[in-house]
């Protein structure tokens, strides 16, 4: 019988259909159950999908990787040339690489995926390019509209893992849904939307970039991606031997678990924060001083200590504090202020009624607080409840699940919502609050003409990291004059494993929990 080790990770990933080996023949299986951060992939289409979890690094190789010290490795490039004037990039490919489908990989698939982002939620990854020249079956150049400082970042990032453009051609819109081929350590088996994902080993996979030690295919045969929205139940899976790894352990059961002797935890930078959009164009958020009493009201140093036992920081602007453009006008960052949340408040007409919840024009200050399941974001939001209600907003929750949280922003049925992202660069901004990405992702609905000039500067009129340091940054401040979402918490990444059934590197990785460090886990006999 097979040796099964379980890795589980909170998520609400989507699981695709797909076969290239007996699972009978493997003999070390694992399965993964991801974190909140994770919840809601539909698709393991890189090229069209908004969101994408862990288990995408696996299928898909990418050109290039960020290690955790922000530096970039080769992967499927061994080297690149950039150009003086930042008008070109040269990319020298890795020789012997092949797809799933044993299709080749070299020049010519370059050429042929770039302009497959075109019209996709994800063409600003590759806005910058003008056109794609094929030198030689292992070169390929990036010609460029304009310089782009940020392009070794988006080659890094899942989004662009490189698909087999045969198979991608083939499928069209099935692609990502039924089924998905990649260069990567591991294929697609089977995917059922809101269940699991299995994926099997790559045996022919040798082309590993220098953040593993493991060049060659995975010691480990399959992993099966299991969806845990209820956190506790993962927790206790992972105690009771139901799963040998959880991927965004949840703060709150931290310490319970450091008491376990077969269980170790491994905590990562945090890449992302937890905040509370909020919709601009829904009464009383219309009013910009409501939206700023709102943030005033929320303790973001309490939450971190109550909720999350001082694990993590506070969030007070959109940015995590690690990144540069994060260091803003301090007048600008949102803390925590009752009496000014108040003020404000009584300024704008809403009298504290004698049930302490406020009144204007005979209309109660009640709005209704989206957040999606999960025990952490159920219970943050509960937390969020309270405090709201501190200043007389009556704020009634609604728990969603991914998807369908998804289509209630679009149709432009919310009024608040507590949710989280996790990406580590500022062109997030332009994610959650270009006017092109009205419903989803700006889920603040918000239109301006000055904001978005502002991040079309910093999108695409940076020429060097300092300019584009300087413009997301006058962006970011912009972003948060508006009152825009109120900032809350900027979580760990938490990682904790069976000693007993599954060895991990020391180290991970990378910003993320992906495919180098994976490559390096092994079943313990």
């Amino acid at each position: 019988m097979p040796n099964r080790t379980k890795i589980s990770l909170f998520s609400g990933t989507a699981l695709l259909a797909a076969s290239f080996m007996s699972t009978a023949a493997l003999a070390q299986d694992i399965t993964i159950a991801f974190s909140s951060d994770e919840l809601g992939a539909t698709s393991y289409n890189p090229i069209t999908s908004s969101n994408l979890n862990s288990a995408a690094s696996l299928i898909y190789d990418r050109l290039v990787e960020q290690d955790a010290d922000q530096s970039y490795h080769p992967h499927l490039a061994t080297s690149w040339d950039e150009a003086a004037d930042g008008m070109s990039w040269v990319f020298h490919l890795k020789a012997g690489v092949t797809f799933h489908d044993g299709t080749p990989f070299n020049a010519q698939t370059v050429a042929d995926w770039i302009p497959d982002f075109a019209d996709t939620d994800n063409a600003y990854l590759v806005g910058a390019v003008a056109s794609v020249e094929v030198i030689d079956e292992l070169t390929v150049k990036l010609v460029m509209s304009r310089p782009e400082p940020n392009l070794l970042y988006n080659l890094s990032s899942t989004f662009m893992g490189i698909p087999g453009q045969v198979a991608y051609d083939e499928l069209g819109d099935e692609f990502g849904v039924s089924a998905a081929v990649g260069t990567g350590p591991f294929m697609l088996d089977s995917f059922a939307i809101g269940l699991e994902t299995v994926l099997v080993r790559n045996a022919d996979y040798a082309w590993a970039s220098d953040l593993s030690e493991n060049q060659g295919a995975a010691h480990i045969g399959q992993i099966t991606f299991r969806e845990i929205p209820d956190q506790s139940t993962a927790f206790l899976e992972l105690k009771t031997g139901g799963i040998d790894m959880l991927l965004g352990v949840p703060t709150a059961f931290l310490e319970i678990l450091k008491v376990e002797s077969n269980i170790t935890i491994i905590q990562m930078p945090g890449t992302g924060i937890h905040y509370m959009p909020i919709n601009v164009t829904a009464p009383p958020f219309d009013d910009i001083n409501v939206r700023q009493a709102t943030g005033l009201a929320i303790n973001q140093e309490a939450i971190v200590a109550s909720i999350y036992n001082g694990v993590g920081a506070p969030a007070h602007n959109f940015l995590i504090s690690s990144l540069p453009e994060a260091v803003v006008d301090r007048s600008l960052n949102v803390s925590y202020d009752l009496e000014r949340a108040n003020a404000l408040l009584d300024a704008a007409g809403w009298v504290m009624g004698d049930d302490n919840i406020r009144v204007k024009d005979g209309t109660p200050l009640s709005v209704s607080l989206f957040t999606q399941n999960g025990t952490e974001f159920t219970t943050l939001t509960q937390v969020v409840q309270a405090q709201l209600a501190d200043i007389g907003m009556e704020a009634v929750i609604t728990v969603f699940d991914s998807s369908t949280i998804r289509d209630e922003y679009k149709n432009n049925r919310h009024q608040l919502a507590v949710r989280g992202y996790d990406w580590n660069n500022s062109d997030i901004l332009d994610w959650f609050f270009s006017g092109e990405r009205i419903g989803y992702p700006n889920v603040s609905m918000w239109v301006d003409d000055e904001g978005q000039r502002l991040n079309d500067v910093a999108m695409e009129e940076s020429n060097n990291s300092d300019e584009r340091i300087a413009n997301f940054t006058a962006y970011h401040e912009y972003v948060l004059a508006q009152h825009l979402f109120v900032p809350i918490y900027q979580p760990t990444k938490n990682i904790a494993y069976n000693l007993d059934r599954v060895s991990v590197p020391e180290v991970v990785q990378g910003t993320r929990f992906r495919s180098q460090t994976v490559l390096d886990m092994s079943v313990v006999e």
